[in-house]
């Protein structure tokens, strides 16, 4: 069997490389409307969320280059405009939002797309024998299940 250059089979590499570029305009998306939350938040909430959604888009903004380079990794080419995350993201972008309780609501929203896709990915990644994309993907889900646990534990009244 023919293999690229990590020794995956191409057509899996491909497959794989696809499914990359739908989470890398998930999470560009989902950094832009994070932006967009830690800008515009209003409210006696302001100071702990402008704080959290500042952590939260740097933690994007390094995921969306892991994610980039991954595909490199795999023989393919990241997406980079955004009219084509527009076309291929799950996650949608946000009108200004001000209110924390509804930035809130989208974050989990938007955690709950990317897990599900990552999920995807898994599952291809492993029947690939792609160690790489799988460890990424495990990492992210573990993480991003204790933030969906604590953002929702933010939101109970």
């Amino acid at each position: 069997m023919k293999t690229n250059s990590i020794g995956l089979d191409p057509k899996k590499a491909k497959e794989l490389s696809e499914k990359l570029n739908v989470l890398l305009a998930d999470y560009s998306i989902f950094y832009q409307n994070t932006r967009g939350f830690h800008w515009n938040i209003k409210g006696e909430k302001f100071f702990e969320l402008h704080v959290k959604f500042e952590e939260l888009y740097n933690d994007l903004l390094l995921k969306i280059d892991e994610v980039a380079e991954r595909i490199l990794t795999l023989g393919h080419t990241p997406e980079h405009t955004y009219s084509a995350y527009a076309e291929l993201a799950g996650i949608k972008e946000s009108p200004k939002v001000s209110d924390g309780m509804k930035a809130m609501e989208n974050v989990l929203a938007s955690f709950k797309e990317l897990i599900m896709l990552q999920r995807e990915i898994l599952e291809l990644s492993s029947e690939a024998s792609d160690e790489g994309t799988n460890a990424l993907m495990s990492d992210y889900i573990r993480e991003q299940e204790k933030l969906v646990w604590m953002y929702s534990a933010y939101l109970k009244k």
